[in-house]
């Protein structure tokens, strides 16, 4: 009993890192994209009109609206993805019942892909095919590369820490706007937000490719696109 209590408990320390990977790639998700369309935003209409009162309603909408946006987008995405996976895994499972031969023969080939040969292959197709469960898994994963939504995060819960961290990006642009002059809160801004993103990116990197310093400054780049755009559209109507 208490061996069996303890099996139920476990889990596997790669699937811990999963969803912590997936939690830290759903929040900078939001932070960057947050960040980077209010500063643009915020930056155009400070030039633009040289008003904090304008600046802070036009950077409080935007931050509601993206985040909102953002939230409604990472939800739908995640359910479409999950219709689309239970969608083939319907189709595998028909073809599994109806046409076994056909979806023996293509488990053989992937394997065979893989290297097997022989009896060892005759022994592998045998194994995955005498348990209907383990066939469709392997049909799903090696021959259709898809990946179970379920064992993620749930649309629900991606749209929860899309949104809530598109808000708090957001906030760091507008923020300064609420305290200082717009001559004061404008570099503050910038280099509040300009910060976040290199460090956002830098972690982003340092997980992936490990390139941190390049993974930081190419997303710094692209937030100083953005406001840079959002400035020059300023200067347009100032003209």
């Amino acid at each position: 009993m208490a061996g069996s209590k303890q099996k139920k408990e476990y889990r596997h320390p790669e699937a811990h890192r999963l969803n912590l990977g997936n939690i830290f790639r759903n929040l900078i998700l939001g932070g960057q994209d947050g960040i980077v369309n209010v500063l643009g935003i915020v930056l155009g209409v400070a030039t633009a009109t040289g008003s904090s009162s304008i600046v802070l309603l036009a950077g409080l909408a935007a931050t509601f609206a993206e985040s909102i946006s953002m939230g409604a987008v990472a939800y739908t995405s995640s359910k479409a993805e999950q219709e689309h996976y239970e969608s083939e895994l319907k189709r595998e499972l028909y073809e599994i019942e109806h046409m076994p031969e056909v979806e023996r023969k293509e488990v053989e080939d992937i394997f065979r892909a893989k290297g097997f040969s022989g009896k060892l292959l005759d022994d592998v197709v045998e194994k995955i095919v005498s348990d209907k469960k383990v066939w469709l898994d392997t049909m799903m994963r090696d021959e259709l590369r898809l990946e179970n939504p379920e064992e993620g995060m749930s649309p629900l819960r991606q749209a929860v820490f899309v949104g809530v961290s598109a808000i708090i990006g957001s906030f760091v642009p507008v923020t300064p706007y609420l305290f200082l002059p717009i001559s004061q809160a404008t570099p503050i801004a910038l280099i509040a937000s300009f910060l976040l993103l290199f460090l956002m990116g830098a972690y982003k990197s340092r997980m992936t490719s490990g390139k941190w310093l390049y993974g930081g400054l190419e997303v710094m780049i692209i937030g100083g696109a953005a406001a840079v755009a959002g400035y020059l559209v300023g200067v347009f109507f100032t003209v």
